[in-house]
């Protein structure tokens, strides 16, 4: 079997059809790009062939390159790789090219044979870029269908033609949703942005009749007329010159020049729009190949698309029978009950929400048919979509409606003994093989599994807020929890769609154990009288969605004081942020609470939108000598990585690739790095030793080297490429 086959009809029109054996999606790989090459070129020698249409043999069109082919032809090429990079991506163009001209002559325009693309359903990436390439796109009439060019959400850009090819489509303006913000579209906001041409009920159909009457100068792209000009104006146009100002500006606010691909996607559009086509296309390449050369490209491919998929996949699950979750209790009606209540409803599993009082729990309900009717006003739903997501919640009080739930999702207070009454009444009406699932962000799932009388069972699962729209769950296995309850927490979060990682029980887990050092690293310098602005921006120049400030105001300062109390409690005179507890103990007394209080480290207006930070800050004056900009972000990384690092020694973590992905998904680790671990490879554990010590030496020793990184830096080795690395990755 053959990822392409073809297939030529009685009417003149062969059909390549895309259909890669043994995946639910295709993917392209080399030898199925040669194979493309093989075929046009079958029909363009072929009288008996009128023209082709391209379509797929699966449910959807395309998922775009197999990105792992980059990765084998970096190794292939030796000393170098980018020359190895670079002839991949021009023969890729070459291919493409041939399709687009196809066959006709190269003064007159005239002779070639039209080629179309049937689009039957979802297409991304370089199946976009072939489409591109055709010389009209037919798409389904189904909404759920999506097309577009991703690949800047994976640290790379466009770089079979698609950057090239749109951008002169529509000019720089219109394509930057769709190349800079990587949206997908559905099919009649995708006729709209120009990326097909028709939306049709039956798409192959539609472009065999369409081949069959289609003209020469109906195949001949614009930019192969003489005369042709750039939609919106060229660079050198004042009209085109304002747009790239403005196109310039707009990428460096978004990214804060730390992600490369916006930058190279820009520049090669900029370069591009001045050429001839086909030198536009090597610019293109060009940039293409300069970004795959960085590390920072190769650590978000790594990190945000092979290791992020095995995850999902299950690469750490334990073999044992399927645990398919058919009925879910969830405990505690209120902002996480009810989100959990939510994404398990949408993935059709029948959930009972419970709480104490039937208001709480109706209510609870309530936000999911609040979800619901946001989603038809947006037309991403509809009312029968709604009647079928709330029918599938029953809001209750009654504890024996938990009887057939083979998965409880406890998510009350955190608090130890209402945790421990809860769970003895769960199992009082579930059966023996039901797992217990507490949704805790602080407490030990070995202490909570004390209540319950088959620890084995009983596991963590916590999730980030808000639950319908945060990926990352951390599932928590305790001292006693056994591999039925660690695989039944795995399905689950497949089925609803997230992205787990599976950690081992300690303080903070994992995920908090990273946030909280980096909030306390931001309180502490607004102590030592660093300007508060300076941490903020300092924090999102290193590509955080949110400075420290800004992240403890969203999730509340007064949960931020009791964590405070109980870790302080537990750890007695070895605890160490008495001067962030100054500063943050004082906020919670004078009532600023954060966002739900409209008072946090920021300023809010009565709409609840920040006006900036708060003045009442000068509590704590501004030092006349500011640090460096460099000293504030290896602050605020530091304090991050080196936990994610000691979490790896201590046995907390037990896969890099889960420290990565949590670290990205879960609280916005700089994802043009790929994660804490692969930050560290790209700075070299000899480098970030340095800095660490100087840090210690500076400010303390919460920034103390882990052994682990010391050793490595005496070794040379990489998180990713040491042996033990290597296996688990």
């Amino acid at each position: 079997m053959t990822d392409f086959t073809y297939e030529l009809g009685a009417d003149g029109v062969a059909v390549i059809i895309w259909d890669a054996p043994g995946k639910s999606m295709n993917v392209l790989t080399r030898e199925a790009f040669a194979l493309v090459e093989e075929l046009i070129d079958r029909a363009l020698a072929d009288d008996a062939c009128k023209g082709v249409v391209i379509t797929s043999g699966k449910k959807d069109f395309a998922g775009g390159m197999d990105l792992n082919v980059l990765a084998s032809i970096r190794e292939e090429s030796g000393e170098n790789p980018a020359q190895g990079l670079f002839d991949f991506t021009m023969n890729g163009h070459r291919i493409l090219r041939k399709l687009e001209r196809a066959g006709m002559d190269p003064k007159t325009n005239k002779g070639g044979k039209p080629i179309a693309c049937a689009i039957n359903g979802t297409c991304a990436g370089i199946g976009t870029e072939i489409a591109l390439a055709c010389h009209r796109r037919f798409m389904t009439d189904n909404e759920k269908a999506k097309i577009g060019l991703p690949e800047i959400l994976l640290g790379i850009f466009p770089g079979g033609g698609g950057t090239t090819r749109y951008s002169r489509m529509v000019g720089a303006m219109a394509a930057s949703p769709v190349l800079l913000e990587g949206r997908m579209l559905d099919p009649k906001k995708a006729k709209g942005a120009s990326l097909v041409d028709e939306v049709s009920a039956d798409p192959l159909a539609d472009a065999k009749a369409w081949v069959l009457s289609a003209k020469d100068a109906d195949i001949v792209k614009p930019w192969d007329v003489k005369g042709w000009k750039m939609p919106g104006g060229a660079p050198y146009h004042p009209a085109g010159f304002m747009t790239f100002v403005g196109a310039s500006a707009m990428v460096n606010g978004k990214t804060q020049g730390v992600f490369p691909a916006a930058k190279a996607l820009l520049s090669a559009v900029y370069e591009g729009a001045m050429v001839p086509f086909d030198t536009a296309l090597r610019i293109e390449a060009r940039w293409f190949t300069h970004v795959l050369m960085d590390p920072s490209s190769s650590a978000m491919i790594r990190s945000l698309f092979i290791n992020k998929q095995a995850l999902e996949k299950g690469a750490n699950r334990p073999d044992v029978a399927d645990q398919t979750v058919k009925k879910v209790g969830v405990l505690g009606a209120g902002m996480m009950g009810a989100g959990i209540a939510l994404v398990s409803a949408l993935a059709g599993i029948e959930v009972v929400l419970l709480d104490q009082k039937q208001e709480a729990a109706d209510k609870g309900k309530s936000y999911a048919a609040d979800y619901m009717d946001k989603g038809i006003a947006r037309k991403k739903a509809t009312p029968e979509k709604k009647e079928k997501v709330l029918a599938q919640i029953t809001a209750t009080t009654d504890y024996d409606a938990l009887k057939g739930c083979d998965l409880i999702v406890e998510a009350v207070f955190e608090d130890m003994g209402i945790k421990a009454e809860v769970t003895k009444a769960v199992e009082a009406v579930v059966g023996d093989d039901c797992i217990f699932a507490t949704n805790t962000s602080t407490l030990p799932i070995t202490d909570l599994a004390k209540a319950s009388q088959r620890p084995e069972q009983y596991i963590g699962i916590h999730f980030f807020s808000p639950v319908d729209k945060m990926l990352l769950v951390e599932i928590i296995k305790g001292a006693k929890t056994g591999d039925v309850a660690v695989a039944k927490a795995l399905d689950f979060v497949r089925q609803i769609r997230k992205t787990p990682i599976v950690v081992n029980d300690a303080r903070f887990f994992y995920a908090n154990r990273c946030i909280i050092p980096y909030i306390n690293e931001g309180i502490r310098m607004v102590k030592e009288g660093v300007t508060p602005a300076l941490i903020e921006n300092a924090a999102k120049m290193l590509g955080f969605p949110l400075g420290p400030l800004q992240l403890v105001d969203e999730t509340s300062i007064d949960l931020g004081v009791k964590i405070a109390k109980a870790t302080k409690a537990a750890m007695g005179d070895a605890y160490p942020d008495e001067a962030v507890d100054d500063v943050l103990f004082w906020m919670a007394d004078e009532g600023r609470l954060g966002r739900k209080a409209q008072a946090g480290f920021y300023a809010y207006d009565d709409k609840g939108k920040r006006t900036g930070l708060w003045d009442g800050l000068s509590r704590y004056p501004e030092a006349d000598a500011q640090p460096d900009l460099s000293e504030v972000q290896h602050r605020l990384m530091f304090a991050q990585v080196l936990e994610a690092v000691r979490a790896l020694e201590d046995g907390v973590l037990t896969d890099i690739r889960e420290g990565d992905v949590g670290a990205i998904l879960g609280w916005g680790f700089a994802p043009w790095s790929g994660g804490p671990f692969s930050w560290l490879d790209i700075l070299g554990a000899a480098r970030a030793v340095e800095i660490c010590d100087r840090l210690t030496e500076t400010h303390g020793p919460r920034f103390t080297t882990p052994k682990m990184l010391r050793d490595m830096a005496a070794s040379g080795e990489t998180f990713y490429g040491s042996e033990k690395s290597a296996r688990a990755a």
